[in-house]
């Protein structure tokens, strides 16, 4: 292995932004988003996961469909389908119905932005 590497990309150790349980979805700067794979109190180190699939909160009042790309609302800690000021975290691989909490995501780093 080349002497450079420093960890793999799917799962990254990170310094926590805030208090986190595990489960929950973090940005982290503009753009670095994952989902912590452990507690982690604010400032400490914690592992998020950067690929896969996973159910995460959604704005309740808003329908969603499969294929639907993702925005991170870090404000209320949710997915929602608006791009201004949010970050693309990736596209939704279930369908969700207003109301309802919850939606599949598949994160995807390379996700484009846009609307």
């Amino acid at each position: 292995m080349a002497t450079n590497h420093i960890q793999h990309g799917d799962i990254l150790s990170v310094t926590a932004p805030a208090a986190l349980s595990s489960g929950d979805g973090v940005l982290i700067g503009a753009a670095l988003f994952g989902i912590a794979l452990g507690d982690a109190a604010s400032g400490a180190l914690v592992e998020i996961a950067r690929e896969g699939v996973w159910t995460l909160p959604k704005t309740s009042a808003l329908a969603i469909s499969v294929g639907d790309r993702l925005f991170w609302d870090a404000t209320n800690k949710v997915v929602n389908k608006t791009a201004t000021s949010q970050v693309c975290i990736g596209i939704a691989v279930s369908a969700a119905a207003n109301p309802s909490s919850t939606v599949e995501v598949l994160l995807e780093s390379s996700t484009p932005a846009g609307t």
